[in-house]
């Protein structure tokens, strides 16, 4: 397990990453990053950063959310380090339709935030965002975050989400949460126990001690439960977890 400076824990979600950008990557190749932020100077800062590491190719930069989706369709990065208040379409409707597109399936996204408790964040990883990075962060934490979420890891304390979580989802609308209890239905019991320890913040490890079954099994179990909640890390399978009501806030 790595750990990315106090932004967090990452542990590999068992969901295949599409060829290119896993043999990219294998080949220890550049990882290739788009800055997308409406603030020029913002924008420079993390490019100026993000080039001095090893390992690490800033391929472009955009402007909006508009632009963003558009560069990540021409350039494939493999990370969209990704600001949420922005004009024309903002970060969350971007993030949204990355994941959304087939062609982008291995482009992972990495929220820039101010704050860690914002409901922006929440949205944003509830549509698909690997994590979330506050711009203060130190350039080490800058650079490790990359890295952890171009493996295709999720990047967010498990502790952290569920206060995003537990904050935020009693204001979501009824509908949401029948809406996810329904995507329910389609897993075991096995699946919903090792879905409750994830929510709880267990580690695969732990959920095998646990549930006594071997990590790879955990894992196993975690690539179909994602493929069966449309979830693509383990940041979402905690938030799809409390918003279905498996897991009720405040609750251990």
């Amino acid at each position: 397990m790595e750990r990315a400076g106090r932004q967090g824990w990452s542990e590999g979600s068992g969901r295949p990453e599409r060829a290119g950008h896993s043999e990219r990557l294998g080949r220890s190749e550049p990882v290739r990053v788009l800055v997308a932020d409406d603030q020029d100077l913002v924008r420079s800062g993390f490019k100026l950063i993000l080039m001095s590491y090893d390992g690490i190719e800033v391929v472009g930069e955009a402007r909006d959310g508009e632009e963003a989706v558009g560069l990540s369709r021409r350039l494939s990065p493999d990370v969209v380090l990704m600001d949420i208040r922005m004009p024309r379409m903002n970060g969350i409707e971007a993030t949204r339709a990355i994941r959304a597109d087939g062609t982008l399936e291995g482009v992972r996204v990495l929220i820039l935030t101010t704050f860690d408790l914002d409901e922006y964040v929440y949205d944003a990883l509830s549509a698909g965002a690997s994590g979330f990075l506050l711009k203060d962060a130190e350039p080490d934490e800058i650079a490790s975050a990359v890295r952890v979420v171009a493996r295709g890891d999720a990047l967010i304390e498990p502790s952290i989400t569920r206060r995003l979580v537990e904050t935020f989802v009693a204001s979501r609308p009824a509908s949401m949460a029948a809406t996810r209890a329904a995507g329910l239905s389609q897993l075991t019991d096995r699946e919903r126990e090792i879905l409750v320890l994830v929510a709880r913040g267990l580690t695969n490890d732990e959920i095998g001690s646990s549930l006594f079954i071997s990590p790879a099994t955990v894992k196993t179990h975690l690539a179909r439960i994602m493929a069966k909640l449309d979830a693509h890390d383990r940041a979402q399978l905690v938030v799809r977890a409390y918003e279905s009501g498996l897991v009720k806030p405040g609750l251990r």
